[in-house]
């Protein structure tokens, strides 16, 4: 049967948040409603009802929500006590939050070149910079924070054989993959902590800013909780420690409590649609690759372009079209003006190589196979 001719010329957004609440808003509504009633707007009971819902479903020992993933990477380092004259290691090819907050802290980011085919932190560049770092002997190496970058899991196996080795904090930025699968274990228990995003637009997304911390240590957990609430200990007014106001709303949780009621259906029909797209991309661009025993959330499904010009070409064919695009990121982090005076001058060939050439492609649960068969369509024409 052929598409309804309207299916030829709708927009196809990005991200699509208003199809998919249409999937849970009687459970939305109900739970805001709840809210409103008690008014406990600030650490009322769905939070903790979702901090461990999140640990039972990632089988981690603690949850601790917090106001965003950019706070849960800082209340981690914090409790590290990370700051002046530490190294901290990261992948140049990822948002801004993950380089910011070391530096906010006193501590430098040492970027790391990643993979050019998964786009995750390269553990084999990893330890030449660490190296490097201590032959030079003016930082302390302290910390790595894994990126597990749109939607896939980090080589955490390979990655945990590294700190462990070096003595180092390893903390997993999960911002984009909450849900995701290394070796049959959910993320969220691979690094000494795991930072996750609720981002609107993340796959597990609230309706404004919030995050989590989960670790294993009831130590750590215990300083999380006092840190997201100004440094309190065993009241209000009892203050322990210089902490910051970190924590996750109420509506914020219930929020997030209603989307898991549809979450694994949700990354159920991404992963239908991300191979979609690879059989009908197949050819024709670079298609993601998978992380070995793993799987994704695919909250970004990303492909890389021959070059700078047909990715222009490509962009402009997709928006004549009505078509969503975006690029993630257009500039790896050690090359951004804010980070250039902090990078040691170390070329890193694939991450600048990758940002010319790659290009994100609408990815929700309300795509249809028409809509991807039309992208592929347009992609095809304009290259």
């Amino acid at each position: 049967m052929d598409a309804p001719a309207h299916a030829a010329t709708r927009p196809i957004s990005l991200f699509d948040l208003k199809s998919e609440q249409a999937s849970f808003g009687p459970e939305l509504r109900r739970r805001l409603d709840a809210v409103l009633a008690h008014c406990q707007f600030i650490l009322g009971p769905e939070v903790a009802e979702l901090e461990e819902r999140l640990a039972a479903y990632c089988e981690a020992r603690h949850c601790i929500g917090v106001s965003s993933g950019t706070d849960a990477l800082v209340i981690a380092l914090m409790a590290e006590g990370i700051g002046q004259g530490d190294a901290v290691f990261l992948p140049a090819f990822t948002y801004t939050a993950t380089a910011e907050v070391p530096l906010l802290l006193g501590a430098t980011p040492i970027f790391v070149d990643i993979d050019p085919r998964t786009f995750q932190i390269d553990p084999a560049d990893l330890a030449r910079r660490i190296a490097a770092v201590r032959a030079k002997g003016t930082l302390r190496p302290r910390a790595l924070i894994g990126v597990d970058l749109f939607g896939q899991p980090a080589d955490w196996e390979a990655l945990g054989a590294i700190t462990r080795a070096e003595g180092l904090f390893s903390l997993d930025d999960c911002a984009q993959s909450f849900g995701a699968t290394y070796r049959n274990r959910r993320l969220g228990a691979l690094a000494d902590a795991t930072a996750v995003s609720f981002f609107p637009t993340k796959p597990l997304g609230a309706y404004g800013d919030g995050g989590a911390l989960f670790t294993e240590s009831d130590e750590r957990a215990a300083l999380y909780r006092s840190l997201r609430s100004h440094g309190e200990g065993t009241s209000r007014y009892e203050v322990l420690r210089i902490g910051i106001n970190g924590r996750l709303d109420t509506m914020q949780a219930a929020v997030l409590l209603a989307r898991l009621t549809v979450f694994d259906a949700a990354l159920a029909a991404r992963e239908r649609i991300a191979r979609t797209y690879d059989r009908h991309l197949a050819g024709l661009v670079e298609t993601p690759a998978r992380m070995p025993e793993s799987t994704s959330v695919w909250a970004i499904y990303s492909v890389l372009l021959p070059g700078p010009e047909a990715r222009a070409r490509a962009q402009t064919a997709l928006k004549a079209n009505g078509i969503g695009s975006n690029i993630y990121y257009p500039c790896p982090l050690h090359l951004q003006p804010a980070y250039q005076s902090h990078h040691d001058g170390t070329p890193l060939p694939v991450s600048e190589a990758v940002s010319t050439r790659i290009l994100a492609l609408p990815m929700h649960p309300g795509l249809a196979e028409e809509d991807i068969e039309r992208i592929a369509a347009v992609l095809r024409a304009a290259l």
